[in-house]
């Protein structure tokens, strides 16, 4: 019986002996796992950081105009400026101010058609008053953090 007894303590040790070593082992593997893996991951966002020129969203800037406040709005893709408006264009600015919306219009196609800010292409009839949209909108993407960036 003591031979018995012997065996079956040390087949115990054996036992938890192995359980440690695979509870060790399945802890190294987790911790290479975390390490190598982070690593990779960091380097597939930089460059997915690196294709995106704009971080995509809707902002907003307020523009004064004379006495009366209009917020312009710009959507951004992740590549490419979407669109520029006033909102609300308010009753009394179209009044006060006819060559707003047309000039809204003219620099919202020409952004997204690709034209980078800086290289808009103001008209004699609404010069100033596209000058100002134009600021706002380089304003926008500074603030967003993609300035002096070229768009496609």
């Amino acid at each position: 019986m003591r031979g018995t007894k012997i065996i079956v303590l040390r087949m115990k040790e054996l036992i938890y002996t192995a359980i440690f070593a695979g509870v060790g082992i399945i802890l190294l593997l987790l911790i290479v796992y975390l390490f190598v893996g982070k690593g990779r991951s960091e380097g597939k966002q930089d460059t997915a950081d690196a294709n995106e020129r704009y971080q995509a969203g809707i902002y907003t800037k307020d523009i004064t105009l004379g006495e009366s406040t209009a917020s312009l709005e710009v959507a951004l893709d992740t590549d490419h400026i979407k669109s520029v408006k006033i909102v609300p264009l308010d009753e009394s600015i179209t009044t006060m101010y006819p060559l707003m919306e047309p000039a809204v219009k003219s620099v919202s196609n020409q952004l997204a058609a690709g034209v980078a800010p800086e290289e808009v292409e103001l008209t004699k009839e609404s010069k100033y008053t596209q000058q100002i949209i134009v600021d706002a909108v380089e304003e926008i993407l500074e603030e967003q953090g993609a300035a002096n960036q070229t768009v496609k």
